[in-house]
């Protein structure tokens, strides 16, 4: 098994933002945390089961209380922002983040704080991955349920598996104080800034790279020709191995055909990505092939999801139209319209955010519907909240 963590690249700003003298003591421990923390924990082949594991690690900036046991809640808030990928030998993606006990995030956190050479590191966080190696040998069975449904690989894209907004707050906040309390000079702030913008990108660039380097390359380029971008929901959804077509296969066909449609259902409706992967990728739903009963697909199914699958992978469009209009409870006319016009501003918003989306666009005549980019991301703004 071959360990590497990925972190930011040294820069000139590195000392000062670590001086108490230049940027004051707050900002100083927090720019220590931010430079010092390692974005992403990657073990090459750490199982037969397991190519790659990815572990995405937000900036801990409160270690000394989270390695206190009273503190046991800081531990696990800040183990609810951790991503924690595997790929598997047949290039499915798993999101293991609810493996990780609070057991794991504390020994993580002390790990966090060691202070020595890489190979010393190494071996503790080896010793972190064969503490999850055996979780996740005992939740052989719940696999099925951790498939990745949601997040993309691009960098600075929406939903992205990177959450730079959530990774370094405190430390963002305590350099816009320093600034506003004239500690720093405006120059340096922007220095600051951009020179965070630069590492983080590098960064997550490496991330992507690697993982995708360890998913199936067809699969990758048809979601590039697509709208929803490199969606892990919809890789997970659209891929198919060699092992499972025969299983998913129709009598009529061929299981890469199904892949074939769901690449062309998402090219014509992209802004459903987020809903076909929620929905389609339920536990039980994403390895095996309802079996092609012939007839009326719409009255073939015995739950809602398992009838949705067979319908896109039917390829007769009015059938999958009809049900979306049913799904979300809107006319076949509002599903028709987006199947026409796939607006690509619209992204991948969450099922619920698609769901508002739907419903206002629902209530207006298609002629007064957002014409440019701009437009259709007002719109989604107006979805943009949860009940």
């Amino acid at each position: 098994m071959s360990f590497e963590a990925i972190c930011l690249r040294p820069d000139t700003l590195d000392d000062p933002l670590g001086d108490p003298a230049v940027v004051g003591p707050e900002t100083a421990h927090l720019g220590r945390l931010y430079t010092s923390t390692p974005r992403a924990l990657l073990w090459y082949q750490p199982s037969p089961d397991w190519p790659l594991f990815v572990l995405l690690i937000p900036i801990a900036t409160r270690l000394s209380l989270m390695a206190n046991p009273i503190f046991a809640q800081l531990a696990r808030q800040w183990g609810h922002q951790i991503r924690f990928i595997g790929v598997d030998p047949e290039r499915r993606v798993f999101d293991f983040r609810q493996l990780l006990s609070d057991s794991i995030l504390t020994r993580l956190v002390e790990t966090l704080q060691q202070r020595g050479t890489d190979p010393t590191l190494d071996v503790l966080f080896a010793a972190l991955a064969q503490g999850m190696l055996t979780l996740l040998e005992r939740r052989r069975p719940d696999w099925p349920g951790h498939l990745a449904r949601q997040h993309r690989l691009e960098p600075q894209a929406p939903d992205a598996l990177y959450d730079r907004a959530g990774r370094f707050p405190d430390f963002l906040a305590a350099l816009r104080r320093a600034l506003r309390l004239g500690v720093i000079d405006l120059a340096f702030y922007g220095r600051a800034l951009r020179a965070i913008d630069a590492r983080e990108l590098e960064a997550e660039q490496r991330i992507a790279r690697t993982l995708s380097a360890h998913l199936d390359a067809t699969v990758l380029r048809r979601l590039d020709r697509l709208g929803a971008g490199r969606h892990l929901g919809c890789y997970n959804w659209l891929l198919l191995d060699a092992r499972h077509a025969a299983q998913r296969a129709r009598p009529t066909g061929d299981g890469d055909q199904h892949a074939a449609q769901r690449a062309y259902v998402l090219s014509r409706l992209g802004c459903f990505a987020q809903f076909f992967a929620d929905t389609l990728l339920a536990p039980g739903a994403g390895f095996t092939q309802p079996v092609w009963l012939g007839g009326d697909l719409a009255t073939a199914s015995a739950t809602p999801e398992t009838g949705l699958a067979r319908i896109v992978d039917s390829g007769q469009d009015r059938l999958l139209i009809g049900s979306l209009a049913q799904q979300f409870c809107v006319a076949e006319n509002t599903i028709r319209a987006l199947w026409r016009r796939a607006p690509a501003a619209l992204g991948t918003p969450p099922t619920w955010q698609l769901a508002r989306i739907l419903r206002l666009l629902d209530q207006l005549p298609e002629r007064v519907w957002p014409s440019d980019g701009p437009g259709w991301e007002r719109l989604r703004g107006q979805a943009g909240i949860p009940a």
